[in-house]
């Protein structure tokens, strides 16, 4: 997609479609809806005024209706997409009626489209969320599909009204390019099926990337897992045929302040999970081609970082390996000694992605990480606590968690904090080794955060539990179902709250 920013008449604008926001100011239960249009020139209010009075617009969040040849415009079409309330919007509305937008006009072969900002908010904000919506919304899943057709849009344009501060709107505009096209990167990452994401070709593409943005890329295979005594890591990857890798992305600035921290970013890269010995149900089991969505969002971040580049230092760990069952596979009670010493009695083998991410949190830590964060698709318990409209958020430092819900503002993405309590750690205490890498039915979200907690020790640290969230099963008016990239905003804001 091609995408630009521009200043100028909107009615002026040869385009196929141009796109204005709309807001609903009634209050009450039964009010009839007072629409307003968020476009200021006389000539597009004078081409919406009749469908305004109809009743068959009422500006409902991401309602969408098309006017054909509307009269004094040069725009061949025009689009209205309604935000809701105008009492409750906010700019993360934006973000979804822009990609109501571009999904409006995907199927109807409308290939350039033409973006209004309202005036209603922060000009980089909404330069940044409008950009944002359009571009993740061009993604689709049908990869390898036969019949496949090209619905992507070639180009989009953002207009600023003159009202709005041109710069500040450039700034967010390429910012919501950067962190947009990197989420739909790491879509595509979580989209491949298991024979086409091995360890191996995660390890790949992610290298490939760190070439292309300007980013230091390690891959490691088992020896490094042996060298650096990775027992953890080894238990899961034993029991496959494709070998593991551990991906190491460096981010260093120059001007990088040299006693500042270092971040360190670590994802499970479970390219594929049948729960090994403990193998789970056959129904759905096709989807855990996705348990590496959170490796995949570190990946992606990375992209995003190199790109934005903050003045801190930061290191991305993956550690990616299948989880099967074999006759070399690891088993319910086996004892497994992770990197930092800790010795593991596994309960279940389906737990595995805590046991990689031990690994990986202590190998950040090893190379100088001051500040941890890591993201995965580890348990179905959030989703049982959460549904599918907040992802799980953990944390053993409140400053750290304080910078992560600031970012939120900025990301427009959803996690609710949930408990670290250290009664819980009586759930995870094994009677054979330091510790089990389950806890029982009951809080099964929370035990496995408290073990994830062990490994990051006294370094500030937050968890994101993404397994709700990072796959869609429907489609929404502004996105396609499958893979969401979750995560990758609010990493990225995350990381740059310590740049200097």
């Amino acid at each position: 997609m091609k995408t630009t920013l521009q200043t100028g008449s909107a009615a002026a604008i040869e385009t196929e479609l141009l796109v204005v926001f709309t807001t609903d100011a009634a209050t009450g239960k039964d009010a009839k809806p007072e629409i307003s249009l968020l476009a200021d020139e006389e000539a597009i209010q004078k081409a919406a005024a009749n469908v305004l009075t109809t009743g068959e617009f009422a500006s409902g969040g991401n309602e969408a209706i098309l006017l054909h040849a509307p009269a004094g415009l040069k725009a061949r079409r025009l689009l209205l997409v309604g935000l809701g309330k105008s009492a409750k919007c906010t700019v993360h509305d934006v973000r979804k009626a822009a990609g109501t937008a571009v999904r409006f006009a995907k199927p109807r072969k409308l290939r350039e489209l033409t973006v209004l900002l309202p005036t209603t908010f922060n000009a980089a904000a909404t330069a940044r969320a409008a950009a944002e919506g359009a571009i993740l919304a061009d993604f689709d899943p049908d990869t390898y599909r036969s019949d496949r057709k090209d619905q992507s849009i070639q180009s989009l344009t953002v207009l600023t009204p003159a009202s709005l501060d041109p710069k500040a709107a450039e700034a967010g505009f390429n910012e919501g390019v950067i962190i947009a096209e990197s989420q739909n990167f790491t879509r595509t990452l979580v989209n491949e099926p298991g024979n086409r994401m091995t360890p191996t070709i995660l390890g790949q593409r992610a290298a490939e990337m760190a070439q292309e943005v300007g980013l230091k890329c390690d891959v490691f295979g088992m020896e490094k897992l042996h060298e650096l005594k990775m027992g953890a890591f080894i238990g899961v990857a034993q029991g496959s045929e494709e070998p593991p890798a551990l991906i190491v992305i460096r981010y260093e600035p120059a001007n990088a302040p040299a006693d500042g921290p270092v971040i360190g970013l670590v994802g499970k890269g479970i390219t594929f999970d049948t729960g090994g010995i403990s193998i789970k149900p056959s129904d759905n089991m096709e989807k855990m081609k996705y348990d590496m969505a959170g490796g995949a969002a570190m990946i992606g971040a990375m992209r995003a970082i190199a790109q934005l580049k903050p003045a801190v230092s930061v290191i991305a760990i993956v550690c990616a390996t299948e989880n099967m069952p074999s006759g070399s596979a690891y088993k319910p009670g086996d004892v497994l000694t992770a990197m930092s010493g800790k010795t593991i009695d596994v309960i279940n083998t389906d737990a595995e992605g805590r046991l990689v991410l031990a690994d990986g949190l202590a190998y950040a830590r090893q190379l100088g990480a001051t500040h941890l964060i890591n993201a995965a698709t580890l348990t179905g318990a959030v989703a049982v606590a959460l549904g599918q409209i907040n992802a799980g958020v953990f944390s053993n430092d409140e400053d750290a968690f304080q910078h992560f819900t600031d970012g939120l503002t900025k990301s427009g993405e959803r996690f609710w904090r949930l408990p670290l309590d250290d009664d819980y750690r009586e759930q995870i205490r094994s009677d054979i080794a330091d510790i089990k890498n389950t806890g029982g039915r009951y809080g099964g979200a929370i035990t496995a955060a408290m073990f994830l907690k062990e490994f990051a020790e006294d370094t500030p640290w937050i968890h994101l539990d993404i397994a709700s969230m990072a796959w869609q099963d429907d489609a929404k008016p502004w996105t396609a179902k499958g893979p969401t990239g979750v995560a990758v905003r609010s990493i990225v804001e995350w990381v740059r709250s310590y740049a200097k």
